[in-house]
Parts: structure tokens; C-alpha cells; sequence
């Protein structure tokens, strides 16, 4: 049929296949605002929790408890604050040059959570105490028995297991499918 694109057909309009629309805007929107909540979070920890007692949510096991870490997960890697920060800085490389050939809504938002979470716990890293790069990030989510972490590492985790799935279905960021 005239006027009809054939698959395959460079000519095709933008609008269609799975290279139709990038997601760049949604990668965006999601990581803006899991940014925003991670920073507004803080401020407000910074404010009203520090140097006060925890703030029972749900008994012992949900408690709301300012903590400064210079480390990584758990606490670890308290001496390598530098490290954790160029690999956070790595990492919003990495997705903003994978941004490029992102057509997928769903790793539109899985990439979204990762580059708000990044961007969050790099600014801890950046702009707090004790100094440029060397800064504790403020957590504040103290689960009993676990970590106690922030509204950053939230988004890093779940955009992290957003992306595992996304990688066991065969969805690809440029939005085509493969089975394997």
C-alpha cells in the first residue's frame, strides 16, 4: 500500500515501533521527583530530628532516627567516601549517555529512580560535613534489625530491582524485546 511504511523502512515516522518516542522526559520527571523527596527529607530530618530521640512509627519496628553515614550500605566503608562518590557520579554518567537510546517507559523509570537516588546521595556527599566529597549522607529510616537508610537508597534499590526484571523479560531500553 502506498504511503504505508514496510518494516524495516528507514523512512518511518518517529511515532512508530519501539524507536517511536524517547522516554528521555519521563527519565527526567521520575528522577526530578525522587530527587526533591530525598532532599526534602533530609532538610526536614536535618531540622527536626537531629540530636533529638527516634520517632516511633510502628513500635520497635519502624523508627524514624537521624543518622549521619560517611559509608556505604550498613555503615561500611567508612574510609572510602571518596570511592562511593565517583562511583555515584559514574553512575549519572552512565545514564544520562544511556539516555540516548532510551525508547522504554518502564527503564525510563527504573533509570529515573536510579539518577534521583544518585543525584541524592551525592549532594549528601558534596555539600555536608566533614567536607567536599567526603560528606555523610543523612539517613533517617531505621527498620529493626536492618540498616537504617533514606528515600535515596530507596529509589537506588527499587530501581535497581526494576531493571533486574525488566532484563529477565527480554525488554531492552531501546524497547525491544529478545528472548534467550
Amino acid at each position: 500500500m502506498i504511503g504505508t511504511p514496510e518494516v524495516g523502512d528507514d523512512t518511518q515516522p518517529e511515532s512508530v515501533g519501539p524507536k517511536g518516542r524517547r522516554r528521555i522526559t519521563a527519565l527526567l520527571v521520575v528522577a526530578v521527583l525522587a530527587y526533591l523527596l530525598d532532599l526534602g527529607s533530609k532538610m526536614l530530618v536535618v531540622a527536626k530530628l537531629e540530636h533529638q530521640p527516634p520517632i516511633e512509627i510502628i513500635g520497635d519496628l519502624l523508627k524514624f532516627e537521624a543518622v549521619r553515614n560517611p559509608g556505604a550500605a550498613f555503615g561500611f566503608g567508612e574510609a572510602f567516601t571518596i570511592i562511593f562518590t565517583c562511583i555515584a557520579a559514574s553512575v549519572i554518567v552512565v545514564i544520562v549517555r544511556l539516555a540516548r537510546k532510551l525508547y522504554s517507559l518502564p527503564w525510563a523509570i527504573a533509570l529515573g529512580l536510579l539518577l534521583g537516588g544518585a543525584l541524592g546521595n551525592l549532594t549528601d556527599r558534596i555539600f555536608r560535613s566533614p567536607g567536599v566529597f567526603r560528606g555523610a549522607v543523612v539517613d533517617f529510616i531505621a527498620p529493626a534489625h536492618f540498616a537504617v537508610f533514606n528515600l535515596a537508597d530507596s529509589a537506588i534499590v527499587c530501581g535497581g530491582i526494576l531493571i533486574v526484571l525488566l532484563s529477565f523479560k527480554g525488554l531492552d531500553p531501546d524497547g525491544t524485546v529478545h528472548k534467550d
